[in-house]
């Protein structure tokens, strides 16, 4: 087997298992779309809860320091 064949080889292999990997991950999408969906309909803010797995994937300094920036730029705006 040639060089050029061998890579041709691996190339259709990665772009596939990236398709296979996109599948997947739409398949996931579509099921934390539907936590939300559950969520909602138990009586759950979606769009809090978002917020709130948005906040905990950050690290605890960022969060203290966003917070700190948020709480700045509305006693700026003299927003309560």
């Amino acid at each position: 087997m040639s060089d050029a064949t061998t890579t041709d080889e691996r190339l259709r292999l990665l772009i596939e298992r990236i398709e296979r990997l996109e599948e997947e991950k739409k398949g996931i999408g579509d099921d934390i779309k539907d936590v939300y969906s559950e969520a909602k309909s138990a009586g759950y803010d979606a769009k809090i809860m978002r917020q709130i797995v948005r906040l905990r994937k950050m690290k605890s300094d960022d969060r203290r320091e966003m917070d700190m920036l948020l709480d700045t730029y509305k006693a700026a705006l003299g927003i309560a």
